[in-house]
């Protein structure tokens, strides 16, 4: 290994561990889809089945089994925690940018090192590294085989169509066919923007077809041996009705992931707009000849953007997450384009430089004052918002000078970095115990087992789907809601919504009702119920 490679892989494992890793459990899993999936997890892990995802003790056929796989192996290896639960998705993300780098060495190397970092500091790379979903496992298969077919087209090597089959096949296990799909609108859409249609042809390759359905087949088959309803809900109600209509009640305008994506990549999107503009203006006006390779690899990411970006807003259910396997193409194509700026030593615009550094350093102002966001829903009045935007602005003008000065392109990694570190660092620092108390049930669980001598059941009444799957959870138990009908006859613990109160003294007529607290950061109450036939 040389000097270089040991700086590059030293480099990359500081930023990958303090973005991805670090505090990874300063605040409980939050919203309903991350402790649904680690209970999910941990259930398949506690029946030593590998084939049934299971929630409650009943089949669970929403999604394939990739992340409770990864989850399984994490929680045997570290046990059963929240930071067990999210750490294959920090691994995933770690991954894409190794991947990254690896790939930018051996066909861009003058940019390896800046495409990784610009990767591993995107924030939607970030945010999903950091939560317990499939989002991550999907986005880093779908990527990294995107980037294997490259490499073979670029190189002829059918070890990398190899690998991209394998990714494919692994993306069919995170999330379904929509990775293969995904991938195969791209090839087609760039061969033909290319004029070379026979790359279709070429990459069905037979060993790599035998290869995907010999990975991605066997549990398919084996689940729908195991559970007859599978293809039913998976294939019919969570694919093609989650697409096609509003079943599961996510509908968000046409235009809802322009915003998204441009979120998604801050702090790099100024650059990436500028690329993609540049790129698809190049490509239009040598349509009619045949474009060297540089302009095809850039061609090729334009194509990766659009095609999830398009696919998605389609869709009538709409989901942040959704559109994660965009951002890496965002990535490469920046990457690409940053390439050829250096190559050519062309200046950086001041206009760029500015609207850069204002973008970069922006965050960390909604950062520094999370906490109070994430509990009054709105920036707080007086000394700590002028106080975070005079920081903000003060690291916006050194960035926009440092980058008008001699270095320009080539100090644009580093010095964006800076305001990226600073803003996650401040949300780790100042907004984790205000997001923990208001958006997870990990603080109102631990309220909850020190009133028992012993672990009671557990009931819900009026409360969010967020809070009855945190509670399943972080208590391991199955959580019955009294308005569905289930009330418990045992005695037990129930949490509540207050505006459910003249209710609850309908459904517990007959027995013991003691109110052991109020959980002030949600609203809810909690109480102690007794037996069924056991006089108040």
């Amino acid at each position: 290994m040389t000097a270089r490679t040991r700086t590059d892989v030293l480099l990359l494992a500081g930023f990958c561990t303090f973005l991805f890793f670090y505090g990874i459990a300063q605040f409980g899993l939050i919203g309903a889809d991350e402790p649904r999936y680690a209970q999910v997890s941990r259930e398949m892990l506690a029946r030593g089945d590998w084939v049934t995802p299971t929630l409650g003790g009943h089949a669970w056929l929403e999604k394939p089994p990739l992340y409770y796989w990864q989850a399984m192996l994490v929680y045997s290896m570290f046990g059963l925690s929240d930071a067990a639960a999210r750490i294959p998705s920090a691994i995933d993300a770690t991954l894409l940018v190794v991947a990254i780098y690896l790939f930018f060495r051996k066909f861009r190397p003058a940019v390896a090192v800046d495409a990784a970092l610009i990767a591993a500091s995107s924030a939607g790379i970030i945010g999903y590294a950091r939560a317990a979903s499939m989002d991550m496992a999907l986005t880093a298969a779908f990527a990294i085989g995107m980037l294997a077919w490259w490499a073979w087209r670029e190189s002829g090597k059918r070890i990398y169509l190899s690998g991209f089959y394998l990714c494919m096949a692994l993306g069919m296990l995170a999330k379904g066919p929509v990775a293969p799909f995904l991938a195969a609108v791209v090839i087609v859409l760039y061969s033909i923007a290319v004029r070379e249609p026979q790359l279709i042809a070429k990459t069905l390759w037979v060993p790599g077809i035998l290869l995907f359905l010999a990975l991605a087949l066997p549990w398919y088959l084996a689940v729908q041996i195991r559970n007859p309803q599978f293809f039913r809900e998976f294939i019919l109600e969570h694919n093609l009705a989650r697409f096609s209509t509003n079943l599961y009640h996510h509908p968000e305008p046409f235009w809802y992931y322009v915003p998204v994506i441009l979120l998604a990549l801050i702090p790099w999107i100024v650059f990436v707009i500028a690329a993609f503009a540049q790129s698809v203006r190049v490509w239009w006006a040598e349509r009619r000849s045949a474009p060297d390779l540089e302009l095809q690899f850039r061609v090729f990411a334009c194509c990766w953007l659009i095609v999830p970006l398009l696919f998605f807003s389609i869709s009538r259910s709409k989901l942040p997450g959704y559109i994660l396997p965009a951002v890496p193409a965002g990535v490469v194509l920046l990457s690409d384009y940053l390439r050829q700026q250096l190559e050519r030593e062309s200046p950086l615009p001041k206009w760029m430089a500015i609207l850069h550094a204002l973008i970069a350093c922006a965050p960390i102002v909604p950062a520094a004052l999370v906490g109070y966001i994430v509990t009054a829903h709105r920036l707080p009045t007086g000394r700590p918002t002028w106080i975070a935007l005079a920081i903000a602005l003060v690291l916006t003008i050194g960035i926009a000078v440092t980058l008008s000065g001699r270095l320009q392109w080539r100090i644009l990694r580093f010095i964006t970095l800076i305001p990226v570190v600073l803003a996650v660092a401040a949300v780790l620092k100042l907004g984790t115990t205000a997001i923990d108390q208001k958006l997870s049930t990990r603080p109102l669980a631990i309220e909850l087992a020190s009133m028992e001598t012993h672990t009671l059941p557990l009931a819900v009444c009026g409360v969010s789907r967020e809070v009855e799957y945190g509670l399943a959870f972080y208590r391991d138990q199955f959580i019955s809601r009294y308005e569905a009908g289930n009330v418990p006859a045992a005695e037990h613990l129930l949490v509540a919504a207050p505006d459910w109160k003249p209710n609850l003294i309908e459904w517990t007529r007959g027995r013991r009702v003691t109110s052991l607290g109020h959980y002030a950061p949600q609203g809810l109450d909690y109480y102690w119920v007794s037996a069924a036939g056991v006089k108040p």
